[in-house]
């Protein structure tokens, strides 16, 4: 039945618009392995299905700021051969200052909110300032995540404007029987994350090392290389007496064995604080595992504490650690966990789910009328303002330009 639907998705969609051509802007390399990439990369194998084809156009990925000069050669090869550009969220910034010098459409694809997610406070304000830009020159928008709708509301987009798109959640499995990760332990708790601060892995393991020693194994999976100086710090946690034994570092996988690994785990644990929707924890409730992690991000919106998860609010790192130990020390409550997980499955998207709200929502922004596009003006006069305006009036800057005239 699903081959059938996707055959007259296609049909439909190869009949309404044939041989669109989208370059997707991104930053850096379009294969790494973190949920944004891996939504582009899924969308840009679905196209043809769609009657599309998405070509991939990279910023340089470098220090901030340095990305923005070489930004600009990269948005004249997207506006090559091109119908219409989308704009990675990761490179609205830098691509800002060249955005209006194309006359191609523009879908910009958010998976973080303008500013982008564990900067310093002078790059955040920056680069919200460099995002509004780019986005004023968007046609429309797709959001990976409420939190994001909500964000481009506040942002004085139109409602009509924006298509709520999550990724999927669905995961290949690797053919094979479970894994053992109990390596002898009453249960194994998966996290897969790259090591950033963001994503909580140290207070993970602070709150693992409360458990009894023979309580369960932490398997971390994820790159470890993303920042170097917070992964000397987590290495060095792990390698403390409380730890060394019973946490196993794997770092990144081919989705397939991730897919396994959530099959073969009992529990799943993220204290990520940033995820605008948290595609592993999706990816974990879908596998049927209890998930374990605060009461923030997008987290709230997939599960229900005591239902398919246990939260406790950020920061509270007590509450952390007894989540922990009932998940681990009560096998009943991991199975009404486990139940709860598997009914919510049930409602989460799969890839072929995403991919057809995708390119339904391009085709369905690329249709608006200029006259129904977003007005710019409001929104970069308010950040204007807000960088050279001050509580005791205009900047001297300001005052000398008043009076050259």
């Amino acid at each position: 039945m699903r081959d059938r639907e996707s055959t007259m998705i296609a049909r439909s969609s190869d009949a309404r618009r044939p041989g669109l051509r989208l370059s997707l802007v991104t930053l850096g390399d379009p294969n790494q392995q973190t949920g944004g990439y891996r939504y582009h990369r899924k969308m840009a194998r679905a196209a043809p299905g769609y009657g599309a084809e998405v070509r991939f156009c990279s910023v340089p990925d470098r220090a901030w700021p340095l990305s923005i000069a070489p930004a600009a050669r990269t948005l004249r090869a997207a506006s090559r051969r091109s119908d219409a550009i989308v704009l990675d969220s990761l490179a609205a910034a830098f691509a800002a200052p060249w955005i209006g010098r194309s006359s191609l459409p523009l879908i910009a694809v958010l998976h973080q909110e303008p500013g982008g997610v564990g900067h310093g406070r002078v790059r955040s304000f920056s680069q919200r300032a460099l995002d509004h830009l780019a986005y004023s020159s968007a046609s429309g928008f797709i959001a990976a995540g409420q939190s994001l709708v909500e964000a481009l509301l506040r942002f004085g987009v139109r409602d009509e404007r924006i298509r709520l798109v999550p990724p999927g959640c669905d995961v290949p499995v690797e053919r094979g029987p479970p894994l053992d990760l109990r390596h002898g332990r009453d249960v194994a708790v998966l996290c897969v994350a790259n090591w950033t601060p963001k994503k909580g892995i140290i207070e993970l393991l602070n709150a693992f090392a409360s458990l009894p020693e023979d309580a369960a194994t932490l398997w971390l999976i994820g790159r470890t290389d993303v920042d170097r100086g917070y992964a000397k710090r987590v290495r060095r946690r792990i390698s403390a007496p409380d730890l060394s034994r019973r946490v196993v570092v794997r770092g990144a996988l081919p989705f397939g064995e991730v897919g396994r690994m959530y099959r073969s785990a009992d529990v799943f644990a993220l204290c990520s604080l940033v995820d605008a929707y948290g595609t592993a924890w999706a990816e974990a409730i879908s596998a049927g595992l209890p998930v374990v992690g605060w009461r923030t991000a997008n987290l709230p919106r997939l599960a229900e504490h005591g239902r398919e998860a246990l939260m406790s609010e950020p920061g509270d790192h007590r509450g952390l650690a007894s989540a922990l130990q009932a998940v681990t020390g009560d096998a009943g409550l991991r199975a009404r966990l486990a139940a709860g997980a598997r009914r919510r499955s049930g409602t989460l998207p799969t890839w072929r789910h995403s991919e057809e709200l995708f390119f339904g929502a391009v085709h369905d922004l690329l249709e608006l009328k200029p006259k129904e596009r977003f007005d710019p003006l409001p929104i970069v006069e308010r950040v204007t303002r807000r960088t050279i305006v001050r509580r005791d009036g205009p900047s001297p800057r300001g005052r000398n330009r008043r009076r050259r005239r």
